[in-house]
């Protein structure tokens, strides 16, 4: 995470938004006043959501989670999957 003031990322917007997207990394713009803001990639951001839908329900979640520990112990089936 990069704490950068506001006058800074105005004047290297470009290059801070390479960086939120190619380096994944999370950019808090800092405000004298209003308050500061958070700059992070889309991915980043779907990537944020889809958990947080996925913990919002926690049957889903414990489902999610028993099946991981499933994997982890191997015990899984592969299978082909058809375009059809």
């Amino acid at each position: 995470m990069i704490a950068v003031n506001y006058s800074n990322v105005r004047s290297n917007f470009k290059a801070y938004c390479d960086k939120a997207n190619n380096d994944l990394e999370t950019i808090v713009i800092t405000r004298k006043q209003g308050g500061n803001v958070v700059m992070l990639s889309e991915d980043e951001y779907n990537n944020l959501m889809e958990n947080l839908f996925i913990r919002s329900n926690k049957k889903t979640y414990e489902r999610l989670i028993e099946s991981m520990a499933q994997l982890k112990k191997g015990k899984f089936q592969a299978r082909e999957l058809s375009d059809e």
